[in-house]
């Protein structure tokens, strides 16, 4: 049936459309329905906290608290999910790298941190940081804009860019995960003991780790960078509901928040490699775009907020979903427009007889 084909050639698929069917099922299950819930009573289903019947409570043990394992796996097993995941991530990220691909790589990560942290910043100080312009959080903001799409990078700087523009992907990879945006909310006063970050980080170092020490461990590994979005993505789609998605405010915020990130993150990195003497800047647009692991940050961040007694425990819970949506909106949008501000920033630079492919000896 070439499903798996299908979803690919839809902009971050891998992640949206399990996403999409996992709040698809969970708004079905808010609707209450009459007759789905009889049904579900009939085959034995435990009935949630709040007296109703749901799909994927099917085989749960309500008097011991047993769940299913459908339940387990579809929809309270996202943040195991995510830690499996920083764990797979992890494992890539070696330690051989080029000089030059060091360099290029640090200063975008630095940049694109930057201008991320620098915009939330600003829009929560103008507005609200949790309900902000067009319903647009101080947490989406930093999680979309300091999180780039690797993959995404791979395949535009592989056709456009240098060796050393590829290599750059090694130091870039850093900022996957939750554990750049819990800095930034951390510089703008929000408070996490050391053992929270510690816990964040702790997955991405052990699997760093392990994928340094054997080359053997990383390749068993590498499979687990995408095989698992697909069952986390749905898993946070079940916590959310439908209707976020066709709210105008949440629609525009994250059409907002896409573009956000490709003219700001993306020209602040162009703005960058130009000060630091690179002539060819086309690793500036590859890596204006938001990855869709960064969906992953807001239910992360929201259970450190709470593991770590925070008094914004409760908003951070709240708009959870809220900025679920609105990044996966900016995954989309970046994801096609991120490929195009590559190619018109390649024709802008051949025209000045600079040639992105060409490997340059300075700086």
């Amino acid at each position: 049936m070439k499903l798996k084909a299908a979803i690919e050639r839809i902009p971050g698929g891998l992640m949206l459309v399990p996403l999409l069917l996992g709040a698809s099922l969970n708004t079905l299950d808010q609707a209450h329905i009459g007759w789905i819930e009889s049904a579900l009573q009939t085959l034995g289903a435990a009935p949630a906290k709040n007296g109703h019947y749901e799909l994927l409570r099917i085989g749960a043990v309500a008097a011991e608290g047993v769940p299913s394992f459908a339940e387990s796996l579809f929809k309270t097993g996202a943040l195991t999910l995510i830690a499996l995941f920083l764990f797979c991530v992890g494992s890539q990220m070696t330690v051989k790298i080029g000089a030059r691909a060091l360099g290029k790589g640090a200063l975008l990560t630095g940049t694109k941190f930057i201008a991320g942290t620098v915009t939330g910043l600003i829009l929560g100080r103008l507005s609200d940081p949790f309900h902000g312009f067009l319903g647009l959080s101080t947490l989406a903001i930093v999680a979309a804009m300091t999180n780039g799409n690797g993959g995404l990078f791979a395949a535009l700087t592989g056709q456009y860019g240098n060796k050393s523009d590829v290599g750059a992907l090694s130091v870039l990879s850093l900022n996957d995960g939750p554990f750049f945006t819990m800095i930034a909310l951390g510089l703008m006063g929000e408070r996490f003991p050391i053992v929270v970050f510690l816990g964040v980080l702790l997955p991405i170092a052990l699997g760093m780790l392990l994928g340094n020490l054997d080359e053997d461990l990383r390749a068993f590994l590498r499979p687990g960078e995408r095989l698992v979005v697909p069952f986390f993505a749905f898993a946070l789609g079940a916590g959310m509901n439908l209707a976020v998605f066709f709210q105008w405010q949440y629609l525009l915020g994250g059409v907002a928040l896409g573009l956000m990130t490709l003219v700001i993150s993306g020209g602040a990195m162009w703005l960058a490699l130009g000060l630091f003497g690179f002539r060819s800047r086309l690793t500036a647009f590859a890596e204006a775009s938001a990855a869709g692991n960064a969906t992953a940050t807001p239910a992360a961040i929201a259970a450190a907020a709470a593991a770590a007694g925070s008094p914004n425990a409760a908003a951070y819970r709240e708009i959870s979903g809220i900025a679920t949506a609105q990044i996966s909106i900016a995954v989309i949008s970046t994801a096609l427009l991120c490929p195009v501000a590559v190619m018109l920033a390649d024709r802008w630079q051949r025209a000045r007889g600079i040639v992105g492919t060409a490997e340059e000896t300075r700086p």
